[in-house]
């Protein structure tokens, strides 16, 4: 059966999923890329972000490495494919990551601005839904035929999912810095309230990783 899963989603101390002013310079807000410190050193980000085969082992390369398990499909707001709002004005863009993006699936971006579908190297296609979240996680679970759907944010997207009860299991990598101001991934959502719970809590080598499971 398909399940919905955030994997690998990161939070400051002081709960914010993105520093502030996002732009094509910051693309996690100012100071954003702090929070990712347990991430990048691991040996599967290294493998996707470099195409090194070395890295770090332990419970954070663990965590890295079970979030791209058994996974057929994404769903990304638009941010995290682009740092532009509104209409789409530069078509060149394809997304954050080059020519070959680590998804390897089809992806499904959350918009309010329609464009054609982007086919990229690896198995990646990028696809732009317009009709909310619904018609995105339909479309998802589709494509993933029987494989599991990865929510990969950015925080305004998870909490619409969340406030909606769609989400099976949401891991969350807490990290010892303070952002201080950016965006707060729990903002306006009653976890408990919507039936989820903590189902684990490990402490990796440079985060904490608590796994959050929606009640039956």
């Amino acid at each position: 059966m398909t399940a919905v899963r955030v994997e690998g989603f990161t939070v400051s101390l002081d709960g914010f999923a993105a520093g502030p002013s996002q732009s094509l310079e910051h693309p996690l807000g100012v100071g954003g890329t702090e929070l990712h410190q347990w991430a990048f050193p691991t040996r599967t980000f290294q493998r996707m972000l470099f195409g090194k085969d070395e890295g770090t082992t332990g419970i954070d390369e663990d965590f890295a490495t079970r979030g791209f398990r058994n996974i057929g499909a994404w769903i990304l707001g638009r941010n995290m494919f682009a740092h532009s709002r509104g209409p789409w004005t530069d078509m060149a863009w394809k997304g954050w990551w080059g020519d070959n993006p680590p998804y390897h699936v089809p992806v499904f971006v959350l918009t309010h601005h329609a464009r054609e579908p982007i086919p990229m190297d690896g198995g990646t296609t990028f696809h732009f839904v317009t009709g909310g979240i619904g018609e995105a996680l339909d479309r998802a679970r589709e494509a993933a035929a029987g494989k599991d759907v990865r929510i990969g944010g950015g925080a305004q997207a998870i909490r619409q999912f969340l406030n909606a009860r769609l989400i099976d299991e949401m891991h969350m990598a807490v990290s010892p810095v303070l952002l201080g101001s950016g965006e707060r991934l729990f903002e306006g959502v009653d976890a408990r309230a919507l039936g989820y719970s903590v189902a684990e809590c490990v402490a990796g080598e440079r985060a904490t990783h608590v796994v959050l499971r929606r009640d039956a």
